[in-house]
């Protein structure tokens, strides 16, 4: 499964603002071809920093991945998120 993964790792500061975000990022990122494959389920935190939300999500193209990130619809999403979670994010790209 060629294409590339987004990798979140977030903390959430304030439930209901990023309740909001979590509402309206999932149509932006299914119409870039994402797919969610992990999305706060259990984990184990073997290095690093501790996150207690973590999601995957796979896109034909890190070129897609970044264009929903970029899109207007998932900035929208993502304003809700601002000021209430602390959020890494990475795209990689896959390998065959």
């Amino acid at each position: 499964m060629p294409g590339a993964y987004w990798i979140a790792h977030v903390t959430v500061t304030d439930a209901e603002a990023y309740g909001k975000y979590a509402a309206l990022a999932g149509a932006p990122i299914a119409a870039h071809g994402g797919k969610f494959l992990a999305r706060a389920g259990r984990y184990v935190q073997l290095e690093g920093n501790d996150r207690a939300r973590n999601v995957l999500a796979h896109f034909p193209s890190v070129e897609a991945a970044v264009a929903c990130y970029n899109s207007p619809e998932y900035q929208e999403a993502l304003s809700h998120a601002r000021g209430a979670s602390v959020r890494d994010l990475v795209v990689v790209e896959a390998v065959e």
